[in-house]
């Protein structure tokens, strides 16, 4: 049985997708894949953890800028009555509402929301709770299209157009962490702490040491990827 993290704060699981494979990569690299599974192999260890939310992202989904619909389907019809919060391909409002009528508890939005100055009002003002705003940083600039793009925007100006738009619940990762099992950034989450938005912090969490100190920093819950795969017995030998 997994240990479970006693806290507070919500630890979430990460499923990341290439191709029809469950995958860790390096700092987002699509180059750089350190772990692969097949999807239903690894969805199904995670599920059997009983967690109260699954972290899912289609990567490929996310490089494209297309919704694959049978890969989301395939994923909410395997994790049964856990919820999951979703993300990749998602690049216009309806779509958005298409994932949410599949039974999915949440969606992320990144690159849609950065597109254009009224696309972050127009997401939050028409979901709400059910909205993440993806912050995705790299060297204090917010990222999009799967982390290959670099907005110029920085992370105190996207802080400001979220309150302003009232932004539900962020969704921040830093990206030079993330796949590394280096610790997460805790210099970038208490700035954007800061902003009293909800903060689920995502890249390079290990373990509960590191999950402790997100929950004092005032994160509302946390996404941990290869500190999953350690918790669920699988060796992390060779993979970094």
């Amino acid at each position: 049985m997994l240990a479970c993290y006693n806290a507070t704060m919500q630890l979430i699981p990460a499923l990341d997708i290439l191709g029809t494979d469950a995958v860790r990569l390096a700092r987002g690299n699509y180059e750089q894949v350190l772990f692969r599974r097949p999807l239903d192999t690894f969805l199904h260890q995670i599920v059997e953890t009983k967690p109260e939310l699954i972290h899912v992202v289609d990567l490929q989904g996310a490089r494209d800028g297309a919704l694959r619909y049978e890969i989301l389907e395939r994923c909410v019809s395997l994790a049964g009555s856990i919820p999951i919060q979703f993300s990749g391909g998602i690049r216009s409002l309806e779509v958005a509402r298409q994932v949410l009528d599949t039974g999915v508890a949440r969606v992320i939005v990144g690159t849609a929301a950065w597109d254009e100055p009224e696309s972050l009002a127009k997401f939050a003002d028409a979901l709400k709770s059910q909205l993440l705003v993806a912050l995705d940083v790299r060297d204090g600039k917010i990222s999009v299209r799967g982390w290959a793009a670099d907005t110029g925007l920085s992370v105190l100006d996207a802080l400001t157009r979220c309150r302003e738009a009232r932004v539900a619940r962020l969704h921040v990762t830093a990206i030079d962490r993330d796949g590394t099992m280096q610790g997460p950034d805790l210099e970038l989450y208490r700035l954007i702490c800061e902003s009293a938005i909800p903060v689920v912090a995502a890249g390079g969490i290990r373990d509960d040491a590191d999950l402790r100190e997100l929950e004092e920093l005032g994160c509302e819950g946390a996404i941990m990827g290869l500190g999953y795969l350690a918790r669920l017995g699988i060796s992390l030998e060779g993979m970094l």
